[in-house]
């Protein structure tokens, strides 16, 4: 007998789950640690930020490893390695004495973070599915607007009540606590055919006939044909248009870009926020922007499928380019807080979409190991946003000059998805009329 709900769906759940906590220490806890660490130890933020960038270094060069290890053995034993990574790195950040010990510290967090973010998560759940691939790849992400709404604000709190190393530690081990036994038992089979099913929890083949009267199969629709109009959602025929090279790589080109303003301006958030708003105020700032980024992602989940995500894609860097330009000018708080909440909702598509469009655009065989190629080359990019923001704005002495860059990185990200699609709309050029 089948059970009610289709395990793909559980599978999902865990994901949301396990991105509430990966954000939450990853990504933006970013922030934290760099407000926290500069504070407490009166260390540079150029320096902090440097260490930090180095997390998203490590995560971008194991980014393909991780894809390739959950397609070979699965997702249980990659997670609960990254489980075990971020938490420790994590603890330890709060253990350090030497600006050079956070280096080895944020080693374990962006090998953590590799395996529990975007790549990891959206291999995890492509196997699942089919007809709904794009509506549950943003339902399991979206728990890292969570990891924003709660977690920076739980964290600041802990690290105010409890002092740096006490506070970091507590986080850790909640986090183990929560997500080792969650991976192990909702992550425990690696595809539908493990259960006897086919993706999107269809009966296998050979059953389809037999099922009890009014209980049919739901109808697996044929794709439709190539160039069809009239079908935004539709998967590309690649191997038809002959030109994969180009659409990944753009893909890549504007994901990176979009990214690196992305994770520099998350990073520097609390920093740049607390002198206008306070320190809970900066906190609380990063929570709405994280409501922004939870809106998004509900508002993507309802017409991902029915969409051209990259063309949504590269509309979402556009808003992301005017909302850094205009924080560039001015950071009052009406501004801010304004600015804030919009480039929230810009993180809920464009962290996103990333996976979606490559399994869109390449099919769900060997997804992990494909968009594994793609995030190495995002992540590597991305990563140099925290330095490149500390840099700028140690040399400059204010936020003004990086969020200026940030704009136009925003827009040649922008640029680079509209590019690409498109030449990879292009016939090739042995069937181009002479």
């Amino acid at each position: 007998m089948r059970p009610p709900v289709f395990h793909g769906w559980r599978v999902v759940g865990a994901c949301f789950v396990i991105a509430a906590f990966a954000w939450a220490l990853g990504l933006f806890g970013g922030s934290v640690y760099l407000q926290a660490v500069t504070a407490h130890h009166g260390w540079p933020i150029a320096q902090v930020a440097s260490a930090i960038t180095l997390f998203f270094l490590v995560s971008a060069a194991a980014q393909r490893a991780v894809g390739r290890g959950i397609d070979r053995w699965g997702p249980r034993p990659v997670l609960s390695a990254g489980a075990l990574s971020i938490t420790l790195g994590v603890a330890l950040v709060g253990q350090v004495g030497q600006p050079w010990q956070l280096f080895p510290c944020f080693v374990l967090v962006g090998l953590g973070w590799s395996a529990l973010s975007t790549t990891a998560l959206s291999a995890t759940v492509a196997p699942w599915f089919e007809r709904h691939q794009g509506r549950s790849m943003t339902l399991a992400i979206m728990g890292a607007s969570v990891g924003s709404i709660a977690g920076v604000p739980l964290l600041l709190l802990a690290l105010s009540r409890l002092g740096l190393a006490e506070g970091l530690a507590l986080a850790a081990v909640v986090a183990a606590a929560v997500l080792l036994p969650l991976i192990g038992m909702a992550l425990r089979h690696r595809g539908p055919a493990d259960i006897g099913l086919r993706r999107d929890g269809d009966p296998p083949e050979d059953e389809a006939g037999a099922l009890p009267a009014g209980a049919a199969a739901t109808p697996v629709p044929a794709p439709p044909a190539a160039g069809a109009p009239g079908h935004p959602g539709a998967v590309r025929p690649l191997a038809a248009r002959g030109r994969p090279g180009w659409l990944l790589g753009s893909a890549a080109a504007g994901f990176a870009l979009g990214l690196l303003v992305q994770i520099g301006f998350i990073t520097h958030h609390v920093a740049l926020a607390s002198p206008v708003l306070g320190l809970a105020g900066a906190g609380l700032l990063v929570s709405v922007t994280g409501v922004g980024a939870f809106a998004g992602r509900i508002v993507l989940a309802r017409i991902v499928d029915r969409v051209d995500v990259r063309r949504l894609a590269m509309r979402i860097m556009v808003v992301q380019t005017l909302v850094m330009a205009v924080l560039a000018v001015t950071t009052a708080p009406a501004v801010l807080v304004v600015a804030s909440v919009i480039y929230g909702w810009c993180i809920g598509h464009v962290t996103t979409l990333g996976p979606i469009v490559v399994r869109r655009e390449f099919g769900a065989a060997a997804f992990g190991a494909t968009y594994g190629s793609a995030a190495t080359a995002i992540q590597f990019v991305a990563a140099t946003g925290p330095a490149i923001f500390g840099w700028l704005r140690d040399a400059f002495g204010g936020y003004g000059a990086p969020l200026a860059v940030a704009a136009g990185l925003s827009a040649l990200g922008a640029v680079a998805l509209a590019v690409g699609g498109r030449l990879g709309a292009r016939p090739p050029l042995a069937r181009m009329p002479m």
